[in-house]
């Protein structure tokens, strides 16, 4: 599909081997958690998915799309103490909030920074942000269940999917656009990364979300009526007078002087 697609050039899938056996049940102990009966299955298939492919923008390739499941030894734990952390450095444990607003039915209950939840990197995202696996309820035992979240630059939390296998299924239908996890934000994917949307438009449930307020980005400069031509009616020429005004402005005073001596005299007369 997206070879056949105009103006992209260089696809690049790189072919990986199944994960071994032994490495996944090696990171399970490590962590002390149980990988997700589909995400197994999928590095039993292949250790991690990697696809990018590129633009030709004056017949130079630009890199645009890129598709990244990490592999089972890149699947690291975030926000996890480090023996480096100097004592009193920060970490995302301290961004956690108390009065944050518990989950409802239409909002899930949000990760946590601390020892509540296990979060792990599946997508860098680019620099984008991170899409995480996540274990909500580590305490006192993690749970199996497992929900796939999306970590914005922000550090907001924001619900991609219940399962790994529908997540892989959206990262396919975007073809890997830039930001394509924004939008399932409250604020939506940027001007840029909607121009690629529009032309590269994924096929999903979400469509809907590339017309709504799409207005608001549009030029509203309309160039025809700025550089319309104004209909201006021609300036008739008048003849120059027979003599300079400055002699017509004395004569037509000389004038007027004259006349009124004259009324002067008949009056005095």
């Amino acid at each position: 599909l997206l070879e056949t697609s105009p103006g992209v050039a260089e696809v690049t899938f790189v072919e990986k081997e199944p994960a071994e056996r032994h490495t996944i049940i090696s990171w399970e102990q490590k962590n002390s958690c149980i990988l997700p009966e589909d995400l197994k299955n999928f590095y039993l298939m292949t250790d991690g998915f990697e696809m990018t492919w590129s633009v030709k923008t004056d017949d130079t390739p630009m890199p645009l799309g890129s598709m990244v499941i990490n592999s089972i030894s890149q699947l690291c734990r975030l926000g996890g103490s480090s023996m480096y952390t100097l004592p009193n450095a920060p970490t995302l444990a301290d961004l956690e909030d108390d009065t944050d607003e518990e989950g409802n039915e239409d909002k899930p209950e949000k990760p946590h920074f601390d020892s509540r939840s296990l979060i792990f990197e599946l997508d860098p995202c680019n620099g984008n942000g991170k899409v995480c696996l996540v274990y909500k309820h580590a305490e006192p035992v993690v749970s199996p269940d497992t929900e796939i979240w999306f970590l914005d630059r922000a550090l907001y939390w924001h619900f991609l999917t219940k399962t790994f296998t529908a997540y892989y299924r959206l990262l396919i239908t975007h073809l890997g656009l830039p930001q394509w996890q924004y939008a399932f934000t409250s604020y939506g994917v940027s001007p840029q990364a909607k121009q690629w949307f529009n032309m590269y438009k994924p096929i999903t449930i979400n469509t809907a979300l590339l017309s709504e307020e799409a207005d608001s980005f549009v030029n509203k400069l309309d160039p025809n009526k700025v550089f319309k031509s104004k209909n201006k009616t021609p300036v008739l020429k008048k003849k120059p007078p027979s003599q300079p005004a400055s002699s017509q402005k004395s004569h037509t005073s000389m004038t007027s002087a004259k006349t009124s001596s004259l009324a002067g005299n008949s009056s005095k007369k």
